[in-house]
Formats: C-alpha cells, sequence, structure tokens
C-alpha cells in the first residue's frame, strides 16, 4: 500500500545537527550530535525545551549530518558553520531586543 504525501510523518527525510564550540579549547565546532528523521526531531525538541536557537537549513544539516559525532568540522564547511552562526546570532539578538521591550 502506498502512502500519500499527506500522511506522511513531518520527521520523514529531515535531518539535524547540534555543534559546539569552546574557542578557547576547539579548533573548529564539533559535531556533538547528529541524526535523521526522529532523532533529527528529538535534537530540535532539546534545543527548542533548553532555549538553544535552531537555525533550519536542509543542505547544511545534511553535509553535517556526513559528520563523525565528535570530531571538528573540516575546513571546507567553515563558510557553511559561518553563515549559520551568523544567523543564529541574529536570531539571538532578534530575541532579546524583543524580551527587553516587554
Amino acid at each position: 500500500m502506498s502512502q500519500s504525501k499527506s500522511s506522511k510523518p513531518k520527521y520523514q527525510g529531515s535531518s539535524a545537527v547540534a555543534l559546539k564550540y569552546n574557542p578557547e579549547k576547539d579548533n573548529a565546532p564539533i559535531v556533538v550530535a547528529s541524526g535523521h528523521g526522529l532523532i533529527a526531531e528529538k535534537i530540535i525538541r532539546i534545543a527548542d525545551q533548553n532555549g538553544v536557537p535552531v537555525y533550519r537549513d536542509d543542505s547544511a544539516a545534511a553535509l553535517l549530518t556526513m559528520l563523525d559525532l565528535g570530531t571538528p568540522i573540516p575546513p571546507e564547511l567553515y563558510q557553511v558553520v559561518a553563515s549559520i552562526y551568523a544567523e543564529i546570532i541574529k536570531i539571538a539578538d532578534e530575541i532579546k531586543k524583543n524580551q527587553e521591550v516587554l
């Protein structure tokens, strides 16, 4: 029996990666969680529950999920990750400004 697009779970095909970066200790951001489907949804849910900004970019996530856990991102992906961090900083600044207004 085939499944129509509307009945597919929302997590099907999604990917997520969690990175950590300590400039005093790490040369580059490190992959600390990575997964597809249900695992991706769990990573996103945990980030949301803990106030960690989430940036959604399916192509970047697909590239980063190819890396092993605990490994720093390779130089070839520095630009991708720098763009993600720039967007997260913008999001965090917007949240902070909105909280100051309240």
